[in-house]
Parts: C-alpha cells; structure tokens; sequence
C-alpha cells in the first residue's frame, strides 16, 4: 500500500501528537501536523458550576471532521452548536464539525464550541485543563489530538461570553 507523505504525516501526528498550548496557541510537538489549533482556552468556572465551554480556531491540512473530545475534568464533552432559532437561542451537540482543508473553523462563545458537562471541580483561572480532541479523515481514519488549555474568564483576543449577547 503507498501513502503520500502528506498522509503519513498525517497518521502519524494523530497517532500520538502531544500538544501544548503556549501564549494562545497550540504547538504539535510533530514538525508538520495535519491540524493547527490556536487561540485555545476554556472558560473560568465558579463552584458548583456544572458546565463549561472550550473555544480554539481549527485548521485542518487535508478534509477533516472532528467528531469528539473529552476530558478527566468532566463527565461530558461535545462538540455543540449555539444558534439563533426566531428570539430563542438553542444549543444542541453535533454529531461531528467539518472542517475543510485549508479553511480555519472558529469554535467560539455563543456559536460552535466543545461543552463541558458535568465537571468535577470548579475550573479556576490561570489553570490548564487537558482536552483530547478526535477527528476523522475523508477514509475515515481516525485520529487524536491532545491539548492543555489555558483556563480564563475572556480568550486570547479579549472576547467574552458576553460579546455573543450584544445587541
């Protein structure tokens, strides 16, 4: 079987890329990674809050689709849709989010993002939350992606959950 080395790269930074998320945005330990994740965080908790949601911009090299995450600080983690439907805002999980080569897809406060569910512990500032994406190829390949991402109360640009409510 030959492969293009664009996908063997590919198969192997899903294989067991180690990312790391370093002045808001992910770094692959791999010198050419299929998928780059920047502008990460996770939004602050309260305790006793039970969700929580993680923004990032994705590009993906090659068609892709990612169609799950989790994490060891929640019980649940979905990719989830926020949108306007006539005056009411509805959220509702997705089964997987395209991402078309070369086209970068913003997960963001009041749209697409991955919900937290269930959290186990309150998610402080300034703290990291380890968070493995997983994305499918056109083949339907499967590959992971593991993440640290900064835990604050507005991302790396300055926008807050607020912004997505301003009239």
């Amino acid at each position: 079987m030959k492969l293009k080395l664009s996908t063997a790269i590919a198969l192997l930074c899903g294989l067991g890329a180690l990312v790391a998320v370093t002045t808001g945005t992910a770094q692959a330990q791999t010198p050419d990674p299929a998928i780059t994740i920047k502008d990460a965080w996770v939004r602050t908790t309260v305790a006793g809050q039970r969700g929580t949601g993680a923004f990032m911009k994705i590009t993906a090299k090659e068609g892709m689709r990612l169609v799950g995450a989790s994490t060891p600080v929640a019980g649940v983690a979905e990719v989830h849709e926020m949108k306007m439907d006539g005056d009411v805002m509805k959220m509702r999980a997705l089964p997987g989010l395209e991402l078309p080569a070369g086209k970068t897809v913003e997960l963001k406060p009041g749209g697409l993002h991955v919900m937290l569910m269930d959290l186990k512990a309150a998610l402080p500032k300034d703290s990291t939350v380890p968070l493995t994406l997983l994305f499918k190829d056109a083949k339907g390949i499967e590959s992971k992606m593991e993440l640290k991402l900064p835990v604050a109360a507005v991302g790396p640009g300055g926008g807050s959950a607020m912004d997505a409510h301003k009239h």
